[in-house]
């Protein structure tokens, strides 16, 4: 499993994924390379958050490939763990531990699933709350905080396993509006800094300023995909078309 970044960090071919009997993905292939920024949008059920899922084997699949750094993330004897080292994820819900503090939250994992040492795990920490503008809050609850900061705590706590790449669920959706730009904001400093981050979003304006490549899903399948410029000025599918002068 020799990976070089000159071929795609996660790599899916010909996806498939059924519920029961509803297919809600029906061959998705994508390619994402290193430092890349993607945001897949579409309407509600057409199977993008099940998408980033599977990349980190959250939902497993019935058909096709995905490959993460050149593991195959549909093999059996895939250790999720190591995988998950690898691909962390920020969900809409911060799943925060209500009981320990912004910074036991983000020193938990390098702690207990890297086994660093807490001295530096601390200080590890505290750099990653001062990255996301949340300086002097180390030590407030999550009931203390507002959604924007908690969700803000949530991405240092990801970026705490030092992953390679970050998906983002849908990340603002469940935000105050005065409170999303923060976290908008912090997602973008993050891919300056290089960050390969696939996130699955509403947000059109900062999908347009930010992504490499956005990609437009309906029914399982994608519609059509290119870079922001051509995407939002001169979509071609007639249901790109519809969904986008819907919401812009």
């Amino acid at each position: 499993m020799s990976w070089t970044p000159a071929e795609p960090m996660i790599s899916l071919r010909d996806v498939h994924k059924s519920f029961g009997d509803l297919k809600v993905l029906k061959g998705i292939s994508l390619d994402v390379m290193k430092g890349d920024v993607i945001c897949i949008i579409g309407p509600s059920g057409s199977g993008k958050s099940t998408l980033i899922r599977c990349i980190n084997a959250l939902n497993d699949i019935q058909k096709g490939s995905i490959k993460v750094e050149g593991q195959e993330v549909n093999d059996p004897k895939l250790d999720k763990l190591e995988l998950r080292k690898k691909v962390g994820m920020v969900f809409q819900q911060y799943n925060l531990f209500p009981h320990k503090t912004a910074l036991q939250n983000v020193m938990m994992a390098p702690v207990r699933v890297l086994g660093q040492d807490k001295v530096k795990a601390e200080e590890a920490a505290r750099a990653l709350i001062k990255k996301v503008r949340l300086e002097g809050k180390e030590d407030a609850y999550p009931g203390e905080l507002s959604g924007g900061q908690q969700q803000r705590v949530a991405i240092a706590r990801s970026l705490a396993m030092q992953p390679d790449v970050i998906l983002f669920d849908e990340v603002t959706a469940a935000l105050d509006p005065e409170t999303v730009g923060e976290v908008l904001q912090t997602i973008k400093n993050l891919a300056e800094d290089g960050m390969t981050c696939i996130l699955v979003t509403h947000e059109m304006g900062f999908a347009r300023e930010v992504a490499d490549h956005i990609y437009f899903t309906d029914r399982g399948v994608i519609v059509e995909h290119g870079p922001p410029e051509t995407f939002f000025k001169n979509a071609q599918d007639s249901r790109t078309k519809e969904f986008l002068s819907q919401i812009l």
